[in-house]
């Protein structure tokens, strides 16, 4: 599996404007919780100015007069600082959950804008790393980044200005040191700012892998390749630890250098500012209430390069969203697309040619023409473009050459929702959800009543063995369906299309080319009943299932080679004929 490249660059202006994008509707949510963070900061503050008071105006001096004020004022600024922390930390937390929620709406919803291209190349660990961790960490930057942000720089700036106040030449000496500090943040900074970009590219191979481990589950231990497996996740999972551990390592060199440079600063005020009180040139309150400050002034400037940390991962992962949520679709809705309420269910494929890559065409020149209520069907082998073709009715893929219409009318003039809503397609490999039988054959469209479902289900055989099910259509059938055969998840599949009632058009994907052969007899009952009077396309592997349709196609490497009935293309002793030969030996 290969990793994402990894660069390591700056800051973009651009995705944080977009990141704030996401923040206006919560301006003034934000407005709030940074007065609060001001709030905060302020009352921590003023908290040694109140003991510098105390010790100077009155335990120094002996003087027991308005002691008690001021004792009661220093227990309410702790009283207000708890309540009004607890409120700034629920609010702030408040928005980031509400942006989270409305980015990860955005991306799922983007998603499904998203062609079928885009999932042939998109590993699905991929997509749920954009939903799930880079969403997660930009909540992080919200909640405790660049909100309490304002918070520490307003701590910093007023601790400045307030020990400037007390003491020039005392504060001057605590500054000195920050030179000291500046050199570790630097270098803090230009290391962490990779390895964030490697640890969003190692989890996002992680989730990929994972996905797509168990999601074979079955075919790993039908062939022994768990140890295998194993292996390459172990590999996988070594790459984030080193990356991560990496993180860890600057991150625990840093934090202790800025305690040692805080250890410093009070050491050179005990030095200097002691001497001070020894030849009075300065209160003993006023030390104190340094070397408070300074404990308090270094505690934002470490948080600031936290901070910077989960600002350079959160840049990284916002990167990766945004550039996911501007990827634009390359199939989308005409701007005024053709109203027609009803579809007759006339299709003409004219000259069409087709390339899921470059010039790879899997269709070449494919033309034919159906007309509404008759039935058409494809075979070749594996690779001629069979499916190709109800792809492309379907615009999940747009032609590169021809026209294919509907009713007369070029497909792209259609709206896509509309177009797929006339459509029903049965698919090989038939997809079930997890939940009951249910809501899998109405696909939680609620306006279909259970008395709809239990006649369409009827209708197309499959209500006998679901009658047999302890819950019957309230059972649970869990992810893809596995408790059922291959037969009945395609009479599901029949009973899905048939309750959505496509008005002209039903297209079968080689719909029973993996069936039981128990309900085969149940399979081809359900299948002239479901295509009688609609427009039907038939694309299958047995030949016998289709010798009633009106025409057959035969393809080969992506063009049309043979055509007429099932009786005339016997008698032409041609590709179709072989291939009825090959099947009906296979069958005796």
């Amino acid at each position: 599996m290969k990793e994402e490249k990894i660069i390591e660059k700056s800051i973009d202006r651009k995705t944080v404007k977009k990141l704030f994008n996401y923040v206006k509707p919560y301006k003034l949510l934000l407005v709030f919780t940074v007065f609060l963070l001001l709030l905060t900061a302020g009352l921590q503050i003023l908290g040694p100015y109140l003991i510098k008071l105390a010790i100077d105006q009155h335990i120094t001096p002996g003087r027991l007069e308005g002691f008690l004020y001021i004792a009661l004022l220093y227990g309410l600024v702790i009283l207000f600082e708890f309540i009004i922390r607890f409120f700034q930390q629920y609010f702030t937390e408040l928005m980031g959950q509400k942006i989270m929620h409305d980015m990860r709406s955005d991306i799922f919803s983007h998603i499904y804008k998203m062609p079928m291209s885009f999932f042939d190349k998109t590993p699905v660990g991929k997509i749920m790393t954009r939903v799930t961790t880079d969403v997660q960490t930009l909540n992080q930057m919200l909640s405790s980044g660049i909100v309490t942000l304002f918070g520490d720089i307003f701590m910093i700036v007023g601790i400045m200005a307030i020990m400037l106040s007390l003491n020039l030449k005392l504060s001057l000496i605590t500054f000195s040191v920050l030179i000291f500090l500046a050199i570790a943040t630097f270098i803090f900074r230009s290391k962490v700012r990779k390895t964030f970009r490697i640890i969003r590219a190692k989890i996002s191979a992680i989730n990929s892998y994972l996905q797509e481990a168990i999601s074979g589950m079955d075919t790993t231990k039908i062939f022994n390749r768990e140890k295998k497996n194993r292996k390459e996740f172990n590999s996988l999972n070594k790459g984030y630890l080193d990356a991560y551990l990496k993180t860890v390592f600057y991150y625990a060199v840093f934090f202790p250098i800025v305690t040692l440079i805080s250890t410093l600063a009070i050491a050179l005020i005990v030095w200097y500012g002691g001497g001070q009180v020894i030849k009075n040139a300065l209160t003993f309150g006023t030390l104190i209430a340094f070397i408070q400050y300074i404990e308090k002034f270094f505690h934002p400037i470490s948080d600031l390069s936290e901070k910077f940390g989960i600002l350079q991962e959160a840049i990284s992962a916002s990167e990766r969203i945004f550039g996911l949520l501007e990827l634009k679709p390359t199939i989308i809705s005409p701007k005024s697309p053709v109203i027609k309420d009803k579809i007759n269910g006339n299709i003409r494929f004219e000259n069409v040619w087709f390339a899921y890559n470059k010039d790879e065409y899997v269709l070449k020149d494919i033309s034919f023409n159906l007309e509404s209520g008759k039935s058409i069907a494809f075979v070749g082998a594996t690779g001629s473009g069979k499916t190709s073709i109800i792809n492309l009715l379907n615009r999940f893929y747009d032609i590169q050459k021809g026209k294919i219409y509907i009713d007369g009318i070029d497909i792209g003039k259609f709206d896509l929702n509309k177009l797929r809503k006339h459509i029903g397609v049965v698919m090989q490999d038939v997809f079930l959800f997890s939940g009951s039988i249910l809501e899998n054959i109405r696909l939680g469209n609620k306006n279909i009543s259970k008395e709809q479902v239990v006649q369409a289900a009827k209708y197309v055989n499959a209500h006998q063995f679901i009658q047999k099910l302890p819950l019957k259509y309230g059972q649970e059938i869990k992810e893809r369906g596995k408790i059922l055969s291959s037969g009945q998840r395609q009479l599901i599949a029949f009973a899905r299309s048939i309750v959505y009632n496509p008005e002209v058009l039903l297209v079968l994907d080689e719909a029973t080319s993996s069936i039981d052969s128990e309900i085969e007899a149940l399979i081809q009952d359900a299948l002239k009943k479901i295509m009688k009077n609609r427009t039907s396309i038939v694309i299958a592997h047995r030949l016998s299932t289709i010798r009633n349709v009106d025409k057959i196609l035969v393809l080969s490497h992506g063009k049309i080679i043979e055509e007429g009935t099932h009786k005339s293309l016997l008698q032409k002793k041609g590709v179709y004929y072989k291939l009825y030969k090959f099947q009906y030996q296979l069958q005796t």
